[in-house]
């Protein structure tokens, strides 16, 4: 009897036991449920920043290299110097050129204006030989009248062949000063003519002149960008990292001199299953954790969604046209910008760093 009691009182306290622990795991997947509500969250994450290859676009010897590897730099600072003989001896040269182009410039207006100058006082004398033709033209009439009328009177014996004689004397000298007059008009039409086309070919060489002006500028502004380009500056504020270069050394174009980190524009790239992204929509806010700083608080929002799935970007994306078909939840790629973290942190949140993201989708 003692021992039926015994088994019924350890029965009672195992089943009393399983209970307990039933009612634990239900209280946890009951908290984890209601947790996870309003939530999407993904430790398919990692810390990404703009990483900037930095090259030279000139190219000669390096004469000072002024930066460390793995050094913060402000937007700027003095990266490296190459030698800028060759390049100010071509600013020179461009400098001359331009003024050489602007002087033939200045010859060309010059020309131009006593051109027009020649042109115009040759339309001048013709139309001073036009007005005298017309002149002459009106002596030429009266001397006719007159010529006219004394013949008449000397027919009719009222005039004597001495009048007569003078009278026509004076009649044919103006007839023949119209004649050459015409000649001499003809004369200054064809000068007038020929100083207006030289007046407008020495326009034309302005033209010419001001499209030479313009090229020499443009040279020797390419001249003063190269010169300028041979003291390389870091584009932004961040980290200099992966040195390539040494003084003394020679750098073509293109040449790799280092890769800056820009550190004041931080993003997670976070890779949510299809699954997750149905609430998710930009400007959400999102508690960011970084395995290498598990107990710093980083806020941040998101962003914007990738434009495909990440397998879409692979190099061979799937195809599933084929006959082997298996249904494989799909990655969306999401950017979700940093807003704020400890400043301790500062230069530490580094591209490439694992993290995990939760988002507040509620």
């Amino acid at each position: 009897m003692e021992e039926t009691t015994s088994k019924s009182k350890t029965n009672t306290k195992r089943l009393a036991i399983i209970g307990s622990i039933a009612v634990v795991i239900a209280a946890l997947v009951l908290y984890f449920w209601i947790s996870s509500i309003g939530h999407s969250t993904t430790d398919n994450a990692q810390v990404d920043a703009m990483i900037t290859p930095v090259r030279s676009v000139v190219s000669g010897y390096i004469t000072a290299v002024r930066f460390n590897d793995n050094q913060t730099v402000k937007k700027g600072d003095t990266l490296i110097v190459i030698d800028p003989s060759d390049y100010q001896a071509r600013v020179a040269q461009a400098e001359a050129a331009l003024e050489s182009a602007q002087a033939q410039l200045a010859l060309a207006h010059s020309g131009a204006a006593t051109a027009q100058s020649n042109a115009n006082a040759s339309s001048l004398s013709s139309l001073a030989a036009k007005a005298n033709i017309d002149a002459t033209q009106a002596r030429v009439t009266k001397n006719e009248k007159e010529y006219n009328r004394v013949n008449s009177m000397f027919k009719d014996g009222a005039a004597t062949l001495q009048q007569l004689e003078a009278v026509k004397a004076e009649y044919d000298a103006t007839k023949a000063q119209l004649e050459m007059l015409k000649k001499q008009s003809d004369a200054a039409n064809s000068q007038a003519n020929g100083a207006q086309t030289q007046a407008q070919g020495q326009q034309s060489q302005i033209g010419l002149a001001a499209a030479l002006v313009k090229q020499r500028e443009a040279e020797l502004q390419l001249a003063n960008t190269q010169l300028t380009n041979t003291i390389i500056k870091a584009p932004f504020d961040g980290i200099i990292s992966k040195k390539t270069v040494e003084v003394g050394q020679y750098m073509s174009i293109g040449s790799p001199i280092c890769s800056a980190v820009d550190y004041t524009n931080l993003w997670v790239a976070a890779n949510f299953k299809e699954t997750q992204i149905s609430a998710m929509r930009p400007n959400q806010e999102v508690e960011i954790s970084v395995d290498a700083f598990p107990k710093a608080k980083i806020k941040g929002r998101v962003q914007s969604f990738g434009g495909a799935t990440g397998a879409k970007f692979s190099l061979l994306p799937p195809d599933n046209a084929t006959g082997n078909f298996v249904k494989i939840t799909q990655r969306v790629p999401v950017r979700i910008q940093i807003i704020s973290y400890p400043d301790e942190l500062k230069g530490l949140l580094l591209p490439g760093l694992s993290a995990a993201v939760d988002v507040h989708t509620k």
